[in-house]
């Protein structure tokens, strides 16, 4: 069990690596060779130019920072990253970005009157008791500051009892707080965005066959007859995973090719390659040749199967984009059920085109039902066999237990500082290491679900990952780790005293969550704004592939925040703050720690480097909420259940109290405020539907909308456009139809053709 010396032991080496990561980050982001590795944002936006290419002149200017002054000021992005008005870097960076590192601000306000109070109020209390010493249990210094030191059935857990009764109403007013503070950023960010494809367009799925007409004439002639005023054009979603494979294939040829060229030129000797495995096996080929060769197979391939998408009625999905003439015409079909059938024509919001995950829009809308039960299936049987590395690690956070496995390692476990080590710092490396894999894990389950956005994907992962921590990581690390310590003195006490001795046990695990958050919370962060990963791939591709500028600015890594990892990330932290603020409150300056250095760094890596794929307007932020919610009503429920073995029974009222209070605070900020974040409000559509015919009268928004939703592999071709509606004209809509499996009876029109029927009456039999 870790002692006072042994997280001091793992804190300074905790500190020691982040200041170390922090300084060399310091050091590499003032030189013009790594420019593109920490400010690739500005490069993308255009608003900076390449040290390298700006004229140095000195040779080595264009690698090496020779500007002594500028390192006296190595720490200044710091404080500069804090300098940026939040409505400055929504215009930057997004809303997402900022509503992110909102939840380090809320972390903020939440834990830092409660440590105090904490640290006032109740760290004398529990020091100044000896409960520890009379129950012979395995303890260090460190548990004497913890609730397990007061006396069984003492008046001094009245004192705990108000205090969680004041953590749980400041948690409260914090988070609707921040509710009400970011349903009014959304809504205003709504109004004031500029105009986006996704404002005028909504996904329709499983559109029902019809043996007459193929789906686009089928989506043209529904919206025209029950939207006749708004719907403007429709693009069919086709089945392209197969096409989509063979530009992805070409396009890793072509790096391959331009490579060897690469070398050739500044070689001057033909270059080989194999042609098995991976380059490995296989006879010996001229590169340049072999590669071009097939580049020109995949090129006839990815013609083939263009055409044969094209052609074919089966490679047509029952799935289409429909955009409308307005906002408001938009609203009104993605937030309305289409006809009386609910299982068919169904309608939702449209993903703004970089949202899209086009390979899950092929996937059949009823086998989605199927895929979520087997996923869910896999996800229970995940978490069933991930407490076994769970346990593994727990052992490494006992000592004896070490011990007794590997007896002949005892003289050197024994060493003061290598015991320091084991019990400070490794277990929380262990756990980190266990959990590297995870979310990718996680995402590829939830792109096998069958979701249609990558903020969705994202969302739904988090959600996996945070189920994942709070059994796996959370409790199993409470259940394993307190039954591996005190297994001697379970079996040594009568079965009736096992309750109260795991009453007492389990407050003793915050020595574990210590070590896990000045890895993972401490050093980890300082690693994030390093960027090893990225610095090391870019300088391998400027070494290999560049050629050109525009080669240079391709081999640029931004990425993104990664809200499926990072969200339940802070949700653990909020988790483990608000569990053990009453039972062992040591644990939350190390989480103000995490909370400050992570809001720090990555609001310097939001406004630098990172460029997020999609802007989703923060509709992730109920699901923040609802996560913080939880955490409070586990720490409530623990709590009652660590008292119910202190001898307090009397107390239980006061606090089922506590989780009936919360439960009915969070149902009021679900109906309050979470409809901002699911609907828009009609309204505000039409007000900015009416605003911007007034300023733009002559904006062409068919043009605008004219490849929105095109998939990516049709871009660059001429096929596939939008299909355009004419204007309806006059009532009723008129349109052609080939149905000729029903018997509708023709209208005439006006020059005595019957060749159009009155789909007003059609649809309604169909």
């Amino acid at each position: 069990m870790a002692t006072i010396y042994d997280i001091a032991v793992g804190a300074a080496l905790n500190v020691v690596t982040a200041v170390a990561f922090l300084l060399l980050f310091a050091f590499l982001r003032l030189q013009p060779i790594n420019d593109r590795v920490y400010f690739p944002k500005w490069y993308l936006k255009g608003t900076r130019a390449s040290p390298a290419s700006a004229g140095a002149t000195v040779a080595a200017a264009k690698y090496i920072n020779l500007d002594m002054r500028s390192y006296l000021n190595f720490l200044s992005w710091m404080p500069a990253a804090l300098k940026m008005p939040d409505d400055e870097l929504i215009q930057h960076a997004g809303l997402d970005s900022v509503v992110y590192l909102r939840i380090y601000r809320t972390g903020l306000k939440i834990f830092v009157p409660i440590t105090i109070l904490a640290f006032a109020v109740l760290v004398p209390l529990n020091w100044t008791n000896d409960t520890l010493e009379t129950l012979k249990v395995v303890h260090s210094d460190i548990d004497k500051l913890s609730i397990s030191n007061i006396p069984y059935g003492s008046k001094r857990f009245i004192a705990h009892l108000v205090m969680a009764y004041v953590f749980t109403f400041w948690t409260c007013y914090i988070l609707m707080k921040e509710y009400q503070i970011v349903a009014k950023m959304r809504l205003r960010f709504l109004a004031s965005e500029k105009r986006r494809p996704d404002q005028f367009t909504v996904l329709v799925r499983n559109i029902p066959s019809d043996p007459d007409e193929s789906v686009s004439e089928l989506v043209e002639h529904f919206f025209l007859v029950n939207h006749p005023s708004h719907y403007l054009k429709h693009q069919v979603v086709y089945n392209t995973n197969k096409l989509a494979g063979l530009v992805e294939k070409k396009k890793q040829m072509q790096n391959w090719l331009d490579y060897y060229q690469l070398k050739f030129e500044r070689k001057a000797e033909r270059p080989t390659t194999k042609t098995g495995f991976f380059g490995c096996f296989g006879s010996d080929v001229d590169a340049i040749d072999y590669y071009k060769s097939e580049i020109e197979k995949i090129g006839k391939e990815e013609a083939d199967e263009h055409k044969k998408v094209m052609k074919d009625p089966k490679s047509i999905m029952p799935a289409a984009f429909v955009s409308f003439r307005s906002r408001w015409g938009a609203a009104v079909a993605a937030q309305t059920q289409q006809t009386s059938n609910p299982t068919v024509w169904l309608t939702e919001w449209a993903p703004e085109p970089r949202d899209v995950y086009w390979n899950n829009l092929s996937i059949p809308f009823v086998s989605l039902t199927v895929r979520r039960l087997i996923i869910g299936v896999a996800f229970f049987f995940l978490n069933f066999f991930y407490v076994i590395p769970i346990a593994f690690v727990q052992t490494l956070a006992n000592v004896e237990g070490i011990e007794k496995a590997l007896p002949f390692l005892e003289p050197f476990i024994e060493t003061p500082t290598i015991k320091s080590f084991i019990q400070g710092f490794l277990p929380g490396l262990a756990l980190k290491i266990f959990l590297i894999l995870l979310p990718t894990i996680l995402m590829f389950m939830s792109q096998f679900e069958g979701l249609v956005s990558h903020s969705s994907l994202e969302r739904r992962t988090a959600s996996k990952y945070f189920i994942f921590l709070f059994f796996n990581v959370f409790l199993g690390s409470i259940v394993t780790g307190s039954a591996l310590e005190q297994l001697n003195t379970y079996l040594h006490q009568s079965a009736n005293d096992i309750p109260r001795i795991i009453g007492v046990a389990i407050p003793m695990k915050a020595t574990f969550f210590i070590t896990y958050v000045m890895v993972d919370g401490w050093t980890g962060v300082a690693l994030e704004v390093l960027r090893l990963k990225a610095f090391i791939m870019f300088h391998l591709k400027n070494f290999f592939l560049v050629k050109t500028e525009k080669d240079r600015e391709e081999a640029m890594d931004p990425g993104s925040i990664c809200l499926y990892w990072s969200e339940p990330r802070i949700q653990l932290y909020f988790l483990l703050g608000l569990v053990y603020a009453v039972v062992t409150p040591l644990l939350l300056p190390f989480i103000l720690v995490f909370f400050a250095l992570a809001y720090v760094v990555y609001r310097h890596q939001i406004i630098n480097v990172y460029n997020q794929r999609y802007e989703s307007g923060a509709q992730f932020w109920p699901n923040v909420h609802l996560r913080i919610i939880t955490a409070l009503i586990v720490s409530q429920l623990l709590f009652l259940g660590l008292l119910s073995t202190k001898g307090l029974e009397e107390a239980t009222p006061a606090l089922l109290a506590l989780p009936v209070l919360t439960i009915w605070f969070h149902k009021y900020c679900k109906h309050r405020y979470e409809p901002a974040f699911v609907r828009n409000p009609l309204q505000e559509v039409m007000r900015k539907d009416t605003l911007e015919r007034a300023r733009e009268r002559n904006f062409d928004l068919k043009a605008y909308l004219a490849d929105a939703y095109l998939h990516p592999v049709f871009k660059s071709n001429e096929a596939d456009k939008f299909y355009v509606a004419d204007d309806p004209g006059a009532e009723p809509v008129i349109v052609p139809t080939k149905r000729q499996s029903r018997r509708i009876t023709p209208v005439q029109s006006e020059d005595g053709g019957s060749g159009r029927l009155n789909l007003m009456e059609s649809v309604h039999e169909r």
